[in-house]
C-alpha cells in the first residue's frame, strides 16, 4: 500500500496525508482527487461569510482557520479553531445551501474543497469511508463543544493556553511544538481578548518556561498545567 501511494499523483498524495482519506485505496483516491479543488487563502481572508451560498466541503490541508459567528451585539464569537485535517462547511451534507458561520484563514492556509455531490457520493459508496466521516465528524462536534465552554467559562489565560496547545496539536500522535508565525492579534482574536491581554499573558508564559517566544512560538509541555489548574 505505501509503495502504491507513493506513486500517486500530488493531488491524490495531498489527499493521503489528511488523516479523514488516509485509509482509501490508491485508485478511490485518484477518483477523488479528479473532484477536489485546491485553494490558498492568506492571513486574514475570509473563506466564507455567514450568509454565503455554498455548495462545497473544505478541508483543511494547511494553516489555522476560525469558525465565528455574529451576536446580537454586533460582536464576534469564536465556535472553533480548526487545524491540519479538520474540515469544515460540512451543513452542506444535509442540504444547506447557506452557510451559518463565518470561517477565516488565520494563518496563510491551503484548503482543500469538494463538492457536495461527489462528497455525498463517497459517503454512500465507500461504508468504512462513512463511518470514519462520522466518527471523525463527532469528535470534531465534542471540541466545539469544548471550544465553547472555553469561551463561556474560563479565563483569557487560560483560554490563551488551550489555543496554543491545539495549534500545537498537544496530545495527538504527531504534536508540533514550533507553531507557524502567529501574531498577537490573531490569537486576541482567536480567543476573544485584546491584543494587550495576550502580550500579558505570553510574556508571562515565556518568563515561567511555559513557551520559548522569539517571532516563532515554542511549547513546552508544562504549559498544560495552566489549562489544569482550577
Amino acid at each position: 500500500m505505501a509503495a502504491e501511494k507513493n506513486n500517486l499523483s500530488e493531488e491524490a498524495q495531498s489527499l493521503a496525508r489528511v488523516p479523514l482519506f488516509r485509509r482509501l485505496e490508491p485508485e478511490e483516491l485518484e477518483h477523488l482527487a479528479e473532484e477536489v479543488d485546491q485553494v490558498n487563502y492568506q492571513a486574514g481572508e475570509t473563506i466564507f461569510h455567514e450568509h454565503d451560498r455554498g455548495d462545497a466541503l473544505y478541508i483543511l490541508e494547511e494553516g489555522t482557520v476560525r469558525i465565528w459567528v455574529m451576536d446580537e451585539d454586533v460582536h464576534e464569537v469564536t465556535l472553533a479553531e480548526l487545524t491540519p485535517g479538520d474540515f469544515f462547511g460540512e451543513g452542506v451534507l444535509a442540504g444547506q445551501n447557506v452557510r451559518l458561520v463565518t470561517a477565516k484563514a488565520m494563518a496563510n492556509c491551503s484548503v482543500l474543497t469538494v463538492d457536495r455531490t461527489s462528497m455525498s457520493r463517497l459517503l454512500h459508496d465507500e461504508p468504512t469511508f462513512s463511518d470514519r466521516f462520522i466518527k471523525h465528524m463527532l469528535t470534531r462536534n465534542n471540541r466545539i463543544e469544548a471550544d465553547l465552554v472555553d469561551q463561556l467559562f474560563n479565563s483569557s489565560e487560560r483560554r490563551l493556553a488551550r489555543t496554543l496547545l491545539l495549534l500545537a496539536r498537544y496530545g495527538e500522535t504527531e504534536p508540533k511544538t514550533t507553531l507557524p508565525r502567529v501574531s498577537q492579534e490573531t490569537l486576541a482574536e482567536m480567543i476573544g481578548a485584546t491584543r494587550t491581554r495576550v502580550n500579558f499573558f505570553m510574556n508571562k508564559f515565556r518568563r515561567l518556561g511555559f513557551i520559548e517566544y522569539n517571532g516563532r512560538i515554542k511549547i513546552n509541555a508544562a504549559l498544560l498545567s495552566v489549562v489544569l489548574h482550577d
